[in-house]
């Protein structure tokens, strides 16, 4: 189950991407600029480092799936269904990358309506899921961390770019980043 669960996964990211890849070449034909270039190395090797992380700990530990492994595998089912409306209702604008095309209405719909960054909120629940599923507490623990560290430099790096090139305070300005609300 393992090993079909997380090639799954793994096909997934590759799938994810190859849409990134596809719509970054998008936007910057639209004009669009890239920013935060100095962190994105560090977010690729935090998330390549939390699958082998996460393959040691389950093959070399033997671990396997909690009794209560449906709870979690829930979650984060819920969670797929939730990443699926970030990148439909992003459309183009949607990437791996902090890609910003200058003048751009921010994109307000959808879970956005909602918070200024549900795909943070997703991967967060998919490191805290993924590794609960199969009782792997040593990489939950320690992604979550470089997570949170990586998230710290990233968020702020996004924000900055989008207020400085679109029209993202206006459309955000009293919305949290993480707790639901219907404010713009």
């Amino acid at each position: 189950m393992f090993f079909l669960f997380l090639g799954m996964l793994i096909l997934q990211r590759l799938g994810e991407l190859f849409i990134a890849r596809r719509n970054e070449k998008l936007m910057l034909s639209k004009g669009a600029v890239e920013a935060g270039q100095r962190h994105y190395k560090w977010m690729v090797m935090i998330h390549a480092s939390f699958f082998v992380s996460l393959f040691l700990e389950v093959t070399l530990f033997h671990k396997e799936p909690a009794a209560w492994w449906w709870i979690p595998f829930s979650v984060f089912l819920l969670a797929q269904l939730a990443r699926v409306w970030c990148l439909t209702t992003l459309g183009m604008y949607w990437n791996t990358k902090i890609i910003i095309l200058p003048g751009a209405q921010v994109v307000a719909r959808g879970p956005y309506k909602y918070i200024r960054h549900p795909n943070y909120c997703i991967v967060t629940l998919e490191i805290i899921t993924i590794p609960l599923v199969f009782q792997a507490y040593f990489t939950g623990f320690l992604f979550l961390a470089f997570n949170a560290l990586i998230l710290s430099v990233r968020i702020p790096a996004e924000e900055r770019a989008l207020k400085e090139a679109t029209d993202y305070s206006q459309r955000f300005g009293r919305k949290q980043r993480f707790i639901p609300s219907d404010k713009t």
